[in-house]
């Protein structure tokens, strides 16, 4: 999106893009978002994780050279790392993008790869957030693949919202857990490894467990914290902290 165009951005255009595109699903609902003038240059952030080879089975049909920024932090199960580049490859994306923690940083603040160990919060800052937020600078928009169904705090996701000045589309935010597996089933598409060992939600390996039959899909996800996202996810505009500490924006 040019600089003159940004002064000319409704102030509602979370509202105007999420018209455009609630009726639609699917593939086409991705088609449309990436074409909206409204959502200007855009990526997609995916984790390669349990659900997100249908959202970039989806991506591959529509537009497969969209970059996709994929954040290896470095603390990742190797599944994740060989199931990154079998679905890439198999679906053939071409804008993949490998985002990591600058080494002289991961060498200042945390020498001995143990800050999950103390502080978990600025472990994801470290590894995920601020990686991020420098790889998404030249976007105007990102798409993410949260869902409601996946915790308490993403209940009320909404399909379009805008964040730090971008607008980020969160097009499977109305997909149930059956949707995906059908999906996953009808295309003949690949899993994590992980799936099939209790886990519906794959994070970094020192800090994501098993899940048991019942459990919040992400409650293996820092387990025995109050900590429910990395950082790089808002809700209502803030980031989500563990425990006691304060609510604050993110960086």
């Amino acid at each position: 999106m040019q600089p003159d165009a940004i002064q000319t951005v409704p102030a509602n255009r979370a509202e105007i893009v999420t018209d455009a595109l609630e009726t639609l699903q699917g593939a086409e609902r991705l088609a449309a978002a990436i074409a909206h003038p409204l959502m200007g240059e855009l990526a997609m952030v995916s984790s390669f994780g349990a659900d997100s080879v249908v959202l970039l089975h989806q991506l591959s049909l529509v537009a497969p050279e969209t970059p996709v920024l994929f954040i290896d932090t470095q603390m990742l199960f190797p599944e994740t790392l060989d199931y990154q580049r079998e679905v890439a490859n198999a679906l053939g994306l071409t804008g993949i993008r490998v985002i990591r923690a600058r080494a002289m940083h991961l060498a200042v603040e945390d020498p001995a790869n143990a800050l999950h160990l103390s502080d978990t919060d600025a472990c994801c800052d470290l590894r995920k957030t601020r990686p991020l937020e420098k790889a998404l600078q030249p976007f105007d928009s990102w798409i993410s693949g949260r869902k409601r169904f996946q915790s308490g705090t993403r209940a009320r996701l909404p399909l379009v919202e805008e964040e730090a000045g971008k607008l980020k589309l969160n097009p499977m935010a109305d997909w149930s857990s059956e949707q995906i597996a059908d999906y996953i089933r009808a295309h003949k598409l690949p899993r994590h490894p992980l799936v099939s060992k209790g886990y519906p939600s794959i994070g970094c390996a020192p800090c994501t467990s098993p899940v048991a039959e019942g459990e919040d899909p992400r409650s293996g996800r820092w387990r025995g914290q109050e900590k429910v996202e990395c950082g790089i996810h808002f809700v209502n505009g803030k980031m989500v902290r563990v425990g006691p500490a304060t609510t604050e924006q993110g960086a």
